[in-house]
């Protein structure tokens, strides 16, 4: 799909919303779909009306008209404390706001973690739906980012965190 952000690969099982990935040249595309095929042990097909609702959504929260994603998700590829950690920045951190990486550790009850809470938001494979780019340094810096920094940067901006970049 492409977006103000460049292209994004979306990947959808029967459960729902399986992977959004970043900068979803063909090469990166073909990495993504074999790995996804290993790990949930099927052969992806090409599935325009399963994703229907994603770009939808998507488009609408690019055009600034949506503030929260109602998608079905399908957990499988996230374990453990990730999970755990996803989960809840997904239900606890709403449109247009921000949580820091050890604010977040402690809302999932492992005070101290925030390197881990970084961790899991490198592993998110449901970034944009599951809110990584909202998490922030508890100093106020912007922290990292799996999509890169200047994607975090437009999306914080578009969501009213950030003032939009000059150029």
């Amino acid at each position: 799909m492409e977006t103000p952000i460049g292209p994004l690969l979306l990947a959808a099982t029967d459960e729902g919303l399986v992977n959004v990935g970043f900068r979803a040249d063909e090469a990166a595309v073909r990495r993504a779909v074999a790995s996804m095929g290993r790990r949930l042990g099927g052969e992806p097909v090409e599935d325009a009306a399963r994703l229907a609702p994603v770009t939808e959504q998507m488009e609408a929260y690019f055009a600034g008209e949506l503030k929260e994603f109602s998608l079905a998700l399908d957990w499988s590829l996230i374990t453990g404390f990730n999970r755990r950690v996803l989960r809840e920045l997904a239900a606890g951190v709403p449109y247009g706001t921000v949580v820091g990486y050890q604010d977040l550790a402690d809302r999932v009850g492992e005070r101290g973690a925030a390197r881990a809470v970084g961790t899991a938001m490198g592993a998110n494979p449901i970034p944009l739906v599951v809110p990584c780019h909202r998490v922030v340094e508890s100093d106020g810096g912007i922290g990292g980012f799996g999509g890169g920094l200047e994607i975090k940067r437009t999306l914080l901006a578009l969501e009213g965190v950030l003032p939009a970049p000059l150029f």
